[in-house]
C-alpha cells in the first residue's frame, strides 16, 4: 500500500541542518526574475552582495538547496511514484525576517492525510530553528498524488474561498522567461517535470512545466514590490494554493486587493483567458 495512515499521520519527519549564504539568496531571486528592473534601487535590494533582503518565499528552497538528486516522496507510511504527485499548497510564516545568510535545523511531522477517492493528500509541517535557538519560519505544505486515494480515510475540508467581488486595488502583469524552470531548478528542485519534455508527457502535460514554487515567489514578489514598497522585511507569511499550471514563457498576471493587515491575490496566465495558476493567495504584513 503506497498509503498506510495508521503508519504515516503523525509521524515524525528526519530533522536535517543546512545552511545558506547571500549568493543562495541571490540566486534563489535571480530564480524569481529580480533584476528585471536593473537600475532600480528597490529592486537591487534582493541582489545586494553583502545583505539582500529576502523574500520569505526563499524558506521554500533553504533546506535543500544544490541538490541533484530528484525529489522522493517517501515518508514513514508514505511510499508514491514522483509522476503522480503534484504540490497542492504552500504556506510560509516568518517569525523574523530570514537573514542573508545563516544555519537552522528543521524538524517536522505528517499533520494530516486526507481521502479524495481519485487522489490523496498529505500535509506536512516543519519548523526551522535558526542556530541561535529561536525559530526563524514555519512551513506547511500539501502534495496531491493522483491515483492514491481510496484508503478509507476522512475526504477533508473544503479550502476554497472567493475574491473580493469589486476591482482590485492593483492589477499587475510579470512575464516568465522560455528558460525560467531551467534556471529555478539550479536552487535543488530537480524533478524531471519541469526541464524533460517526455517525462512532463507521461506525466500528461504537452510541454516541461514551471515549478509551482517558481509561481509562488514570483506572485509574492509582485505584491511586495507592488503593494509594499519593494519591503520583503513587512511581509510576515504567504500562502497559496496551486490552481494550475504555468509553462515557460508565459505571463503571470496578478491582482490584489488590500485588507485588514493582507494582501488578498488573485494570480493567472494572460495567454490562455486568465486561467488560474494560483488561488487562495494572502499575504500578511505589518505596517
Amino acid at each position: 500500500m503506497p498509503i498506510d495512515p495508521k503508519i504515516a499521520l503523525g509521524a515524525e519527519l528526519p530533522s536535517r541542518e543546512f545552511a545558506w549564504t547571500a549568493s543562495d539568496v541571490q540566486l534563489y531571486q535571480l530564480g524569481l526574475g529580480a533584476g528585471a528592473r536593473w537600475t532600480d534601487a528597490a529592486e537591487l535590494r534582493y541582489l545586494d552582495d553583502r545583505a539582500p533582503q529576502v523574500l520569505p518565499t526563499f524558506a521554500t528552497v533553504a533546506p535543500t538547496l544544490h541538490e541533484t538528486e530528484p525529489p522522493k516522496v517517501s515518508f514513514p507510511g508514505i511510499d508514491i511514484d514522483l509522476a503522480k504527485v503534484v504540490h497542492g499548497s504552500q504556506e510560509i510564516v516568518v517569525h523574523r525576517p530570514i537573514p542573508a545568510s545563516g544555519k537552522a535545523t528543521s524538524t517536522g511531522r505528517i499533520s494530516e492525510i486526507w481521502d479524495k477517492g481519485s487522489a490523496a493528500v498529505v500535509v506536512q509541517e516543519n519548523t526551522i530553528i535558526g542556530s541561535d535557538g529561536a525559530p526563524l519560519w514555519t512551513a506547511r505544505s500539501s502534495i496531491f498524488a493522483k491515483g492514491e486515494g481510496g484508503f478509507g480515510g476522512e475526504r477533508g475540508p473544503s479550502t476554497k474561498s472567493e475574491l473580493p467581488d469589486r476591482a482590485p486595488d492593483f492589477d499587475v502583469t510579470t512575464p516568465t522567461l522560455p528558460q525560467q524552470a531551467l534556471l529555478y531548478r539550479m536552487l535543488g528542485d530537480r524533478n524531471p517535470l519541469h526541464s524533460d519534455p517526455e517525462f512532463a508527457r507521461a506525466a500528461g502535460f504537452p510541454n516541461p512545466i514551471l515549478h509551482g514554487l517558481c509561481t509562488y515567489g514570483i506572485v509574492c514578489k509582485t505584491a511586495t514590490d507592488t503593494a509594499l514598497d519593494s519591503d520583503a522585511s513587512r511581509v510576515t507569511g504567504f500562502r497559496a494554493r496551486f490552481a494550475g499550471v504555468l509553462y515557460p514563457g508565459e505571463t503571470i498576471r496578478t491582482r490584489i486587493w488590500r485588507a485588514d493587515g493582507e494582501l488578498i491575490i488573485g494570480a493567472s496566465v494572460v495567454e490562455r483567458n486568465d486561467a488560474p495558476v494560483l488561488a487562495d493567495v494572502r499575504l500578511s504584513f505589518t505596517d
